[in-house]
């Protein structure tokens, strides 16, 4: 996590006077979405449990687990975006590209 933060930091630093910041969120959702099918793979066999620990219901995380969908199909699943929120990548110190913007 510490590698990639400093990537991002960089990416950040050089590409965040851009005009248009539609690639960089893109960029940002990718990331994110990689380290949820990253911690799927690494979860296993214990993916139900996993599921469950994170208050997703038995149903969800059930057809989650048991799907025959591969980890980068499931990365985008209800569950999965459920159990591992944008905001979790953010406490383990992986900051965002694009800041969201709050003065509208």
């Amino acid at each position: 996590m510490r590698e990639l933060r400093q990537y991002v930091l960089g990416w950040r630093g050089y590409f965040g006077f851009a005009e248009v910041t539609s690639p960089l969120r893109d960029l940002d959702k990718w990331v994110r979405r990689r380290l949820r099918s990253y911690h799927w793979k690494q979860w296993g066999r214990r993916g139900y449990r996993e599921l469950r620990k994170r208050g997703i219901s038995r149903a969800l995380a059930w057809n989650t687990s048991k799907s025959a969908h591969g980890p980068w199909r499931l990365s985008q699943s209800p569950a999965l975006t459920k159990a591992l929120p944008t905001r979790y990548f953010t406490t383990l110190g992986l900051p965002r590209l694009v800041e969201i913007r709050t003065d509208h």
